[in-house]
């Protein structure tokens, strides 16, 4: 029987009215490039409101709503109360700022919803053009394998999954980890970034088997009390299997001496991963490049490109030397995913054998078009700017007599206090801790925090194009009133 012959109603969930939604797609566009250009016009953050956090829990929503009053209630629920990361006086973490550009790219990858995870679909050849620049611009031999992920820990997970599955000596995806006949233990510095352990974790390993080597006093790796762990290990019946090493840490933008451990690496015969999260980009600026030196020799390499490369989020990279022990440690082709040589199901790659993923967004877009836009020239006089900005703070910081260093600059990241000569060093700490607090609060600059060797410390981490100089000037100028205004305000020793 004809399906014209029976009373059927079907659905879709495109709009009845293309033109409304043209309409609102275009008032959208605007507000959010107006949005952007006026950025520095607003506080950098500021807290929710009780009243706003109760009219965002609501019962199910049961009938439809308009697109028009979805999107006003985005623009008061919503659009105000940000991270505040895309604004020029955002030095928080690590995490950068996005561009018009990278979001309008997202825009079409939405639109396209392409699934890159295999077959014959051109957002599959975007992604390997992408990985190709990464291995040009990060110094891996063309013929190395890689893939785009979500973030630095994803990528992380990745390549240790790699390093474990081909130093364990036998079939491991097979028997598992615990089939294995020897422990394998793996070894990075204090200062590395937790989602090693995570991964170590996750993978089986545990946390008790991976070596958290001290630093010396510029915050790298103690290369001496790393090998003099790697032998105790292999007396004692361990198997060194895989040093991490950093390209700018988290904390203070340490960089450990790659070379050295890609040397340490070779003549024991084990897996050398480097972690690059922001601080692998520093190799397209021909001043900095000499400090990523050794980075290129790694086996695995994990980096974001939404942080120090200004993309929007989520995007990063994983590169393994090895494409067939990249393969070899991801790939399974049940009946409903076999390569086909035609077809949609042909193509040349399929990503879904070198990692977790099946569902993937096509983020490989924004990366395309922001190279194309920009070219990685301008990025790297971005991350040289950066650069010299922390300088710049970190002169400004030294010529004050109220505030003090905590750490060496190397790149990006400058970590600094208060002081106050009648405080002890846990009531310091505490003045820290409430002056940071307030910054965030009074909304004109934000900065992060961290612990160095016990003292509290606040920590901007320079990952924003949009900065300038006097940015920095007003930094100082606030974090010296507001620690002035903690001490007029009775602020003594702890009891």
């Amino acid at each position: 029987m004809a399906a014209a012959d029976h009373a059927i109603t079907e659905e879709s969930l495109d709009p009845q009215d293309w033109e409304s939604m043209r309409a609102l797609g275009h008032r959208m566009l605007d507000d959010m490039m107006t949005y952007l250009e006026t950025v520095e016009e607003r506080p950098v953050w500021q807290p929710i409101p009780d009243d706003v956090k109760a009219r965002l829990r609501q019962p199910l929503p049961r009938e439809p709503q308009s697109p028009e009053e979805i999107y006003e209630n985005f623009l008061e629920l919503v659009l105000p109360y940000p991270m505040g990361n895309i604004h020029p006086r955002f030095w928080g973490w690590a995490i950068a700022t996005g561009t018009p550009f990278g979001m309008l790219a997202e825009m079409l990858s939405s639109a396209l919803n392409s699934v890159p995870g295999g077959g014959e679909q051109v957002p599959n050849d975007v992604e390997l053009q992408v990985l190709d620049w990464c291995k040009e611009m990060l110094g891996f031999p063309l013929e190395a394998s890689g893939l785009l992920v979500s973030g630095c820990s994803m990528a992380t997970l990745v390549g240790l999954t790699v390093a474990r599955n081909s130093m364990a000596g036998f079939d491991l995806r097979q028997e598992g980890v615990q089939a294995s006949p020897h422990r394998m233990a793996f070894y990075c510095s204090t200062e590395t970034h937790s989602s090693v352990q995570k991964a170590i974790e996750l993978l089986g390993l545990g946390a008790a088997y991976l070596r958290q080597v001290p630093v010396n006093e510029e915050f790298q790796i103690d290369l001496a009390a790393l090998q003099q762990t790697i032998a105790e290990d292999r007396d004692a019946g361990y198997k060194p299997t895989c040093i991490v090493g950093n390209a700018g840490t988290i904390n203070t933008g340490a960089l450990d001496d790659l070379d050295s451990l890609a040397d340490i690496c070779e003549r024991e015969g084990m897996w050398f991963h480097v972690d690059g999260a922001f601080g692998a980009w520093a190799a397209l600026s021909p001043k900095l490049r000499p400090l990523v030196a050794g980075m290129g020799r790694a086996h695995s390499l994990a980096c974001d490109i939404h942080k120090w490369m200004y993309m929007p989020y989520e995007i990063a990279c994983v590169l393994v030397r090895s494409a067939e022990d990249h393969r070899r440690s991801f790939s399974l082709m049940p009946d409903y995913l076999e390569h086909h040589t035609r077809g949609l199901a042909g193509g040349r790659v399929w990503f879904t054998d070198y990692g977790i993923q099946l569902s993937r967004s096509f983020r490989a877009l924004k990366a395309w078009m922001s190279l194309k836009e920009h070219g990685i020239e301008k990025y790297g006089r971005l991350i040289q700017q950066n650069v010299d900005q922390a300088r710049y703070l970190a002169d400004l910081v030294e010529s004050s007599l109220e505030l003090e260093i905590l750490a060496p600059v190397p790149l990006n990241t400058v970590c600094f206090r208060f002081r106050a000569d009648q405080l002890d060093e846990p009531s310091l700490n505490r003045l820290n801790e409430e002056l940071m607090i307030r910054l965030q609060e009074e909304g004109k600059v934000l900065i992060s925090y961290t612990t160095l060797n016990g003292t509290y410390a606040l920590r901007a981490g320079i990952t924003n194009h949009r900065s300038r100089r006097e940015d920095f000037d007003l930094l100082i100028q606030e974090v010296t009133k507001v620690g002035k205004q903690l001490l007029d305000e009775g602020f003594v020793n702890a009891e």
